[in-house]
């Protein structure tokens, strides 16, 4: 295959997202721009609309760097302070979540792509992550729902004294 030389003008920024990136997939920046481009023209010439998941050669490497963070974290807080330490941060993403570039924002993968579904870290922190829309998936997952056909709670709490 032929190729030419081009040079392109990005923000700062976009720069420094680029060199993490291909260094995070132990690649050259270049060969990430050619990726980039080659499935970004791969995706503009097919009708079907593709799933939403992130290149593998992304998540392998996230998953080993932030393995023992997810694992040691005790709390939302604690796992939000974890991964905002190597630039990372989880945000809401429809009923789950997604890991983001922090701050930049960039959207990387779904946490459970990372291997830990929202449910399970719900369950293991015993409450959904702080602001989360999805209240009633919360209340499925830990239990907390009431019943359709339950009394309400209007009774006295009687004291000792």
């Amino acid at each position: 295959m032929r190729t030419e030389h081009v040079t392109l003008r990005l923000p700062t920024e976009a720069v420094q997202a680029v060199r993490r990136l291909a260094h995070a997939r132990d690649i050259t920046p270049g060969q990430f721009m050619r990726e980039a481009i080659g499935a970004e023209i791969r995706r503009s010439t097919r009708n079907a609309k593709t799933p939403n998941r992130a290149d593998e050669q992304l998540l392998g490497p996230l998953r080993v760097l932030l393995a023992s963070d997810f694992a040691r974290a005790t709390s939302w807080e604690d796992l939000n302070d974890r991964l905002c330490a190597k630039g990372y941060a989880l945000r809401e993403a429809g009923g789950g979540l997604a890991l983001h570039e922090a701050p930049g924002g960039a959207r990387l993968c779904k946490a459970s792509e990372l291997g830990h579904a929202y449910g399970a870290l719900m369950r293991r922190f015993g409450a959904p992550l702080p602001g989360h829309a999805h209240r009633h998936l919360a209340d499925r997952i830990l239990g907390t729902a009431r019943p359709r056909d339950a009394p309400p709670d209007d009774f006295d709490v009687i004291e000792p004294f």
